[in-house]
């Protein structure tokens, strides 16, 4: 009797197994859950999202911490239970940045000299960048080792003899110290933005070029009229780059415009740190307010920046691919 009643049972067990629908609702519950392929599981996206939420925080914390603490009024600074939401919004840490670092004037050179440069680095190193892909000329490989010893030497060796050339041309002191390099792709950024070129120009097909050649076109026309139009991922990357690289850039015009009154954004925010840490030490200001009016400059320093970054995002993650600098 107990033997026929426990056969029954394992007759159900293997019919339940065995039912279709029970069988097709567990590998959906599966390939759900894990996926078909290691990433296409919810699992997997779960631990892959965890990742980048953590690493996002990670960055985006003392953006908005700067963000929070330039707000706050000298009352919620010194109150340790206000650390994110203050209890007004105080926009007088803002007002005394935008005084002290001479808002409209600085930002107006920044503004000038980083897109010159940007304007110039994308006209002199796409030329070599051209040249040194497509075209042969003599000593060609010398000139490529030149390039990487011009990417690899520091500015600093370089600097000295840069300040007595632009003396003893009468540019002492003069904005136009930071934008004479990028016309000919001098120092470290040159040689990088060529190599970017050169990189993205050794990817195109050379039909292109040999179609040029029999329609009678010289390198100059092929360049401007074929190459420069397929360039604009290369061109974006190149300008990005410059343009964020000069706005943030302290040392030239710390080395170039060592005495002149007319001095970009980032230089500026460097003599107003030194400033306020003297207010501080001083005790004309308390070291909380001292640090939102550095973190209100801090954040109208970087935003131009942040709002190009913004707006091109796409474009520029995609013209790095196309560059090869993923590779």
């Amino acid at each position: 009797m107990n033997a026929n009643v426990e056969t029954k049972k394992m007759a159900g067990r293997v019919k339940v197994k065995s039912n279709p629908l029970f069988t097709s609702t567990l590998r959906t519950v599966k390939y759900t859950v894990l996926g078909k392929e290691i990433n296409e599981g919810i699992l997997f996206k779960a631990f892959l999202y965890t990742i980048f939420i953590a690493t996002s925080y990670i960055y985006l914390n003392p953006i908005l911490k700067m963000l929070v603490n330039m707000v706050m009024t000298t009352k919620d600074l010194v109150d340790p239970t206000i650390t994110w939401i203050p209890s007004k919004l105080y926009f007088g840490h803002l007002e005394t940045a935008w005084e002290m670092l001479d808002y409209s004037k600085s930002f107006l050179i920044s503004m000038t000299v980083a897109l010159c440069a940007a304007v110039f680095h994308c006209i002199s190193t796409g030329l070599a960048g051209y040249a040194l892909a497509r075209l042969n000329f003599p000593f060609k490989k010398v000139v490529f080792g030149l390039l990487l010893l011009a990417f690899i030497i520091p500015p600093q060796v370089i600097v000295l003899p840069t300040i007595v050339a632009f003396r003893s041309l009468g540019l002492d002191n003069s904005i136009f110290t930071l934008i004479i390099p990028s016309m000919f792709g001098f120092g470290v950024k040159g040689a990088l933005f060529v190599i970017i070129f050169r990189q993205f120009f050794l990817t195109q097909p050379k039909e292109l070029e040999e179609a040029a050649k029999i329609d009678g076109a010289t390198a100059i026309t092929f360049y401007l009229k074929v190459m420069l139009p397929l360039a604009k991922p290369a061109i974006l990357v190149v300008f990005l780059f410059s343009f964020v690289w000069t706005w943030n850039d302290t040392y030239l015009p710390q080395m170039f415009l060592a005495d002149s009154k007319n001095l970009p954004l980032a230089s500026e925010l460097l003599q107003m740190d030194r400033v306020i840490t003297s207010y501080v030490e001083s005790q004309k200001i308390t070291s909380f307010e001292g640090g939102a009016i550095k973190m209100a400059a801090s954040f109208l320093a970087i935003l131009p920046p942040l709002l190009i970054f913004m707006f091109f995002q796409r474009h520029f993650v995609e013209g790095v691919e196309r560059t090869g600098l993923v590779e």
